[in-house]
């Protein structure tokens, strides 16, 4: 039986700003069956670029070379430095599963100066434009990976010793006017677009994408019994109201166990806090009049109430199973990314404890 891997992907800092995000974390949970598990934002230095880039090139092929080259030029180019008001930023995304960095290489594919089909993320959202005597005249990755099992052991563990320093919140990363009224608000792609590796974690960022808004912030979440109570404690009072105390009570502990994978009265104490066993990634986005743009694109509570092109339209099946959460004002924005602690870095432990298994 194989071993478990982990295996990585980057979301280059153009793809981000072309809001590729959910087109390509679509195709890479759907295709490769793998276990999404961890995933940070980072706003690259100079040094962590430099020492990413001067592994990139291993290959002894004069042609895959050649593309390793492009690559190493392209992270020292385009992971550093202001442009258009804006730092690079990059999302890395961790999967784990058998096979995984295989799978990973299947589904990224390599750029090549070639026709190709759109059967890989790179034939997708890569070029590599040429022109007559064979220069390269434009490269664009679109996401960047390593396919050897060791060279991804090096990248993650190089990659969280920068988790701290250049990874988190990047909510200084762009430039807005003085005046410009900013601000941020948190997403939850809910556990109903986890059940089975498929488009839709993907289709929802694609969707919010319609925004306008900056992602700042991503994590893949296990929300506690004990997060999740603090998290739905204003929907209580308000289910008790509507449909009276037992039942009222029933339908809330419906919606914890639904996000935590456990009812509060099932629970005991001593592990209220542990993580559940339930996923969502939590997402922050950054922007003018953020709060609203989220939740317009989102839609109402009830998806049959949701306007057509919504996320709740196309993704929701039902009041609670309605495919993602957004604050409602700035200010519950800032304590709900408290309760789920969007500031912790899960992302470095996850690396160091994989391998100290090992």
């Amino acid at each position: 039986m194989q071993t478990e891997e982990l295996a990585y992907v980057v979301v280059t800092p153009y793809s981000m700003r072309k809001s590729r995000t959910g087109g390509i974390v679509g195709r890479l949970i759907s295709r490769t069956g793998l276990d999404l598990v961890g995933g940070r934002m980072f706003a690259p230095s100079a040094e962590l670029a430099k020492r990413y880039a001067d592994t990139v090139v291993t290959e002894t092929d004069p042609r895959h070379r050649a593309t390793q080259e492009l690559i190493r030029e392209y992270i020292l180019r385009n992971f550093t430095g202001e442009r258009n008001g804006q730092q690079p930023r990059v999302l890395f995304l961790i999967f784990r599963g058998q096979d995984a960095v295989e799978r990973i290489h299947r589904t990224v594919g390599h750029i090549l100066h070639e026709r190709t089909s759109g059967e890989t993320i790179r034939d997708t959202y890569g070029d590599y434009i040429t022109d007559d005597s064979g220069k390269v005249t434009y490269f664009e990755p679109g996401v960047l990976a390593s396919f050897d099992p060791k060279a991804v052991e090096r990248d993650l563990k190089l990659w969280a010793d920068f988790s701290d320093s250049d990874g988190g919140i990047l909510d200084r990363t762009i430039r807005f006017p003085a005046d410009a009224q900013i601000e941020k608000t948190l997403v939850l792609i809910k556990p109903d677009n986890f059940k089975f590796p498929n488009l839709r974690p993907g289709g929802v960022i694609e969707v919010f994408s319609r925004s306008g808004l900056t992602i700042i912030g991503f994590k893949v979440h296990c929300m506690s019994v004990a997060q999740a109570e603090e998290f739905y404690g204003p929907v209580l009072p308000v289910l008790e109201k509507k449909l009276g105390q037992k039942n009222g009570r029933q339908n809330w502990e419906s919606i914890i166990e639904f996000m935590a994978g456990r009812k509060p009265s099932e629970c005991p104490p001593e592990e209220r806090d542990a993580p559940g066993t339930e996923k969502s990634i939590a997402i922050v986005y950054q922007g003018v009049d953020a709060v609203r743009k989220i939740r317009d694109v989102l839609g109402p509570t009830d998806p049959a109430k949701a306007p057509p092109g919504s996320i709740r339209r196309e993704f929701g099946q039902t009041i609670m199973i309605n495919a993602a959460h957004a604050s409602d004002s700035p200010e519950n924005a800032k304590h709900e990314m408290g309760i789920i602690q969007i500031e912790e870095n899960n992302f470095k432990p996850l690396i160091e404890n994989f391998y100290h298994r090992q």
